[in-house]
């Protein structure tokens, strides 16, 4: 009998340490991400960030700016741009450079509030991996996936140190309100720009598989480097390009299949890296419920800060110029693009005790503002209570559906058009001033003769 009664009572206490150790997973409400931060540069936004009280940050890349950027230069011994162009605009840093541009990054006072109270954790992208746009080739990755490592203050024996590349994964929350969080290596594997391949390459394939095939979460945050859901590129395109999974299309269906197959359901996109941020929508993947993308970037590097505030309208009426399938259009947005190319944070919101439960999905200005985004409800994430996906006739043109690379190509390239007619009018203006201004000459030189 004695035997028995001390059996339950081990089972007694056996159970109290598991549920006291669950406990200890505090629920989570407030997360906030942020990406392309120039360390040098002045951060009022941690103010914001700060005050918003977040219990998750997320890095998504350009922590730092550490390669070299050349200026602009047309003519000289080194030129950067043009066609006459012999030398690249950007180079990497040493590896010594580096590890002071992430130490400069990580001493800053609004930043050091900030991660001495909560968790942080990230990812990077091509300026904080060591060279703009760079993939799989760049030579000093191993060397910058330690500093990165150090300056998320990784654990030395984390098996994040073994692999190749930065991805991992954390799950914040008790059993029943788990919110999963996936950061994505976009560099480490990727192959060139232009040529369709992999974006994750093989081994983190097989490991984004396995994390979301694993145990169920409410809600499972991806966060990429990149803009998963729009591909503006296949709108500003000849002009200029941005990168993207749009530029990779078969990894692209590939992620979205894969979400689809493993049956996981409440999973959102966040997304750094084009200097504007943006909230974008894509109601047609297989996953069989929309698929959000919030898109925050920068925290200091921002399109409107790199021009003079007289000119900013220029950058505005291009945003909204620019055909879009995929941006999420709303009234409450600060401009009419609905998008927002001033420093800015992302920040989601969860209200668990709602029924049912709610998000709020936002993009915030320096001041902690609001400037775009959309309240859903974690039911509208749901395969089996989503509406049911339509699929689109090529040809056909369907909101949130419709891929930009299949707009018509009138639409599709109306930038382009409008930037190449200005430069004609304006050179025929030209050409006719200075036509003008040579009869007018003529004129005067033959009554001078005269007189």
């Amino acid at each position: 009998m004695l035997v028995v009664l001390c059996f339950l009572l081990l089972q007694v206490l056996f159970s109290a340490v598991i549920s006291g150790s669950a406990c200890e997973e505090a629920l989570v409400s407030r997360i906030v991400f942020g990406s392309c931060r120039n360390q040098s540069a002045p951060q009022p936004i941690w103010n914001a960030i700060n005050s918003f009280d977040p219990q998750v940050f997320i890095w998504l890349g350009d922590n730092i700016y550490g390669d070299i950027r050349r200026p602009f230069k047309f003519f000289g011994t080194e030129r950067t741009i043009g066609p006459w162009k012999n030398v690249p605009r950007f180079v990497p840093a040493s590896e010594q450079e580096l590890e002071i541009k992430y130490k400069e990054g990580k001493i800053n006072p609004g930043y050091t509030r900030l991660r001495e109270k909560i968790k942080v954790i990230g990812t990077w992208d091509d300026h904080d991996y060591g060279l703009n746009d760079a993939g799989k080739e760049f030579s000093g990755k191993i060397a910058s996936q330690r500093l990165l490592l150090d300056f998320l203050d990784e654990p030395q024996d984390s098996p994040r140190r073994k692999q190749a590349g930065v991805y991992a994964s954390y799950t914040f929350g008790p059993m029943g309100r788990q919110i999963k969080v996936i950061v994505l290596d976009t560099r480490y594997h990727r192959d060139p720009l232009r040529t369709d391949g992999s974006i994750l390459g093989s081994a983190q394939w097989a490991w984004l598989e396995k994390e979301l095939k694993g145990p169920d979460s409410a809600i499972t945050i991806i966060g990429s480097s990149i803009q998963v859901v729009s591909n503006l590129s296949a709108s500003t395109g000849p002009l200029f390009y941005l990168e993207g999974w749009g530029r990779f299309p078969k990894d692209r269906d590939r992620l979205f299949k894969l979400i689809a197959d493993v049956k996981r359901d409440g999973v959102i996109f966040i997304s750094g890296d084009v200097h504007f941020g943006e909230i974008t929508r894509f109601d047609c993947s297989p996953t069989g419920y929309p698929l959000y993308d919030i898109t925050s970037s920068g925290l200091t590097q921002a399109v409107e800060n790199a021009l003079p505030t007289l000119l900013r309208f220029v950058v505005r009426f291009m945003a909204w110029f620019t055909p879009t399938t995929m941006r999420v259009m709303s009234k409450n947005c600060k401009f009419r693009s609905c998008t927002y190319g001033q420093p800015n944070f992302g920040a989601i919101e969860i209200d668990w005790d709602a029924a049912p439960v709610t998000l709020k999905l936002e993009v915030r200005d320096v001041n902690g503002f609001p400037v775009s985004g959309v309240n859903i409800s974690l039911h509208e994430l749901q395969a089996q209570t989503a509406h049911p996906v339509n699929t689109v006739k090529r040809g056909a043109y369907q909101r949130h559906c419709s891929l930009e690379v299949d707009l018509p190509w009138v639409v599709r390239y109306r930038l382009a058009i409008l930037f190449f007619s200005a430069v004609t009018v304006s050179l025929l203006a030209l050409i006719g001033l200075g036509y003008r201004a040579i009869v007018v000459s003529r004129k005067c030189l033959h009554k001078f003769k005269l007189d």
